[in-house]
């Protein structure tokens, strides 16, 4: 199932998409006892989401067309910050081994670093290049990995059990700042630098996560393009490394990190400028596409 929060009547909601149509499911109306927070509705588990597909089959009242919803972020506002691996693919590894310290050398452990919940913004959102002073504003399509039952401790060979699904993220990053500060948080964490959606797709509908690709275009110029399998540290890796010391609850998000093709990785640098359309997709979840403002 593909779930999203769209905003309707001034009010946030949790629905149900169907990819064929663009139509939405309006849980509110078609499963009123249903969570209406994604966080509160991913917390309430297996039970929630048995409920939201009887709801999909019996309820065509509840259907908003498309024309008529405005997609938000899945997770319009975190409850914590985004859990964001660094350096996890190899080839981007070697792209950018002139703008940090390390170089190229392959980590020995997944590289951990944050974004914070006021840097999410949605589909068709306009990223605020603007609040970057230094005009190095760069784009990173991303696998985000949502989790759904909580815990501390979780072992790699249990950690599928506590994804509850994938969306699309963007790792918008101020490059200048990222080198200037020695560390990645504030070029990374700047107001609405973290486009996510356009939607949840739950984890049941993903036989093998790491046969997706990851796709990124600017200007409708294909930039990225990467496979999750390529991971350095997969899923099962990360979820173990973070749950060691960190207890994980239900909502967290984990960027799993951004292969090749990042516009400091070109010679010379093809930073984002306002104007520009980037895109990022990842199928079956689908596109997130953000202007630049």
């Amino acid at each position: 199932m593909l779930l999203v929060t769209f905003e309707k009547d001034q009010d946030h909601r949790v629905g149900l998409l169907d990819r064929n149509t663009g139509w939405v499911l309006d849980l509110s109306q078609a499963a009123p006892d249903l969570p209406r927070n994604m966080t509160d509705f991913i917390a309430a588990g297996s039970e929630a989401l048995v409920a939201a597909r009887r709801a999909m089959e019996a309820n065509d009242s509840a259907r908003i067309a498309p024309d008529e919803v405005c997609l938000l972020a899945p997770i319009p506002r975190p409850r914590r910050n985004i859990f964001c691996i660094g350096k996890n693919y190899r080839d981007h590894l070697n792209e950018i081994k002139s703008l940090s310290a390390g170089g190229s050398a392959e980590p020995e452990y997944p590289i951990v670093f944050t974004k914070a919940p006021s840097t999410v913004i949605g589909q068709g959102q306009a990223i605020p290049s603007f609040l970057d002073p230094t005009g190095t504003t760069d784009y990173e399509g991303e696998l985000a990995v949502v989790i759904g039952k909580g815990g501390r401790g979780i072992s790699r060979t249990e950690a599928m059990d506590h994804v509850y699904g994938y969306t699309v993220l963007n790792d918008v990053t101020s490059r200048s700042l990222q080198q200037r500060h020695a560390q990645w948080f504030l070029g990374k964490s700047l107001d609405g630098f973290c486009p996510m959606g356009p939607a949840i797709l739950t984890a049941d509908a993903v036989p093998d996560v790491a046969r997706l690709r990851v796709q990124t275009w600017v200007n409708g110029e294909l930039r990225q393009d990467g496979c999750v399998g390529d991971l350095i540290f997969d899923i099962p890796s990360l979820i173990e490394t973070l749950s060691a010391g960190i207890t994980l609850e239900p909502g967290d998000i984990i960027a799993t990190g951004t292969p090749a093709g990042v516009g400091a990785g070109f010679s010379p640098p093809k930073f984002l400028k306002p104007g520009d359309i980037v895109t990022t997709c990842i199928e079956p979840i689908g596109r997130l596409e953000n202007p630049v403002g």
